[in-house]
């Protein structure tokens, strides 16, 4: 039986350490962290660490798109408007091309509904 997205994301709302702002998604913090090995080719999540070829991705849950200082973004991106969420991650995260026309960023996106809400979940994990 799948759980609506609303009962999930109060679950994951009130799980310690998952606080949104704004919205949830029901995914595993700790499967997202295994599936982001396939990111560490790009980026960096600790706080103190350098961008490399993409942006340092610390914090980036409520951050706007675009805007990290000492990357430097394509024009698509930094003027895209997004403020990252899980639904504007979840968009992103499926088809990168399709949600900012002009990325820089080289990625296919994950097809997989349950590996991306697993992916936000990690990344919502990671505050500066």
């Amino acid at each position: 039986m799948k759980m609506s997205w609303i009962l999930a994301s109060a679950l994951v709302a009130a799980t310690p350490g998952m606080a949104w702002a704004g919205e949830a998604p029901a995914g595993n913090a700790a499967v997202g962290q295994k599936l982001f090995i396939q990111c560490r080719a790009c980026h960096t999540v600790d706080g103190t660490a350098a961008h490399t070829i993409g942006p340092n991705l610390n914090g980036v849950v409520g951050a706007r798109a675009g805007a990290r200082k000492g990357y430097a973004y394509s024009q698509a991106m930094a003027a895209s408007g997004l403020v990252w969420n899980a639904k504007t991650l979840d968009r992103f995260l499926t088809r990168p091309s399709t949600a900012v026309p002009g990325t820089k960023m080289a990625f296919a996106g994950i097809a997989a509904p349950k590996a991306r809400a697993d992916m936000i979940a990690y990344l919502a994990t990671l505050r500066r």
